[in-house]
């Protein structure tokens, strides 16, 4: 029998001095190039607080210290239904590294519109703008 639960994909907003981070993908896939809320699929037996830790610091290298939960976004990628929930993150120890992204960038919630962004993280930016 298929599993019918949404698959889990967390995402960080990490907020410093009113800026979002956003990171340019660098992967060789559909969604090269396009700016994201970093973060990444849940892996088995991880809580959503563990998994932002862990991709915020395969991703980015940071130690991040991840706060409450912000909203969820529903999308289906190659069949699946996905569920993308977004966590605040407080605050985090290291320098940013590029380990799996072309470029980072620090930018104000109404400049959100000005990327080119996954179909997921629109609901995010729309909220997003919706607060400031």
């Amino acid at each position: 029998m298929p599993n019918l639960e949404n698959k889990k994909v967390i995402a960080g907003l990490i907020v410093n001095e009113g800026k979002i981070l956003i990171a340019q993908r660098a992967k060789k896939d559909a969604l090269y190039g396009k700016w994201e809320f970093p973060g990444g699929k849940v892996e088995i037996g991880e809580t959503d607080h563990e998994c932002l830790i862990r991709e915020l610091n395969e991703e980015l290298g940071i130690d991040a210290t991840v706060g409450t939960y912000f909203m969820s976004s529903f999308f289906e990628h190659k069949g699946s239904p996905y569920e993308m929930r977004t966590y605040y993150v407080t605050s985090f120890g290291g320098t940013i590294l590029l380990l799996d992204h072309l470029a980072v960038k620090w930018v104000e919630p109404a400049e959100l519109i000005n990327f080119d962004m996954p179909d997921p993280d629109i609901p995010i930016v729309n909220a997003l703008l919706n607060n400031i």
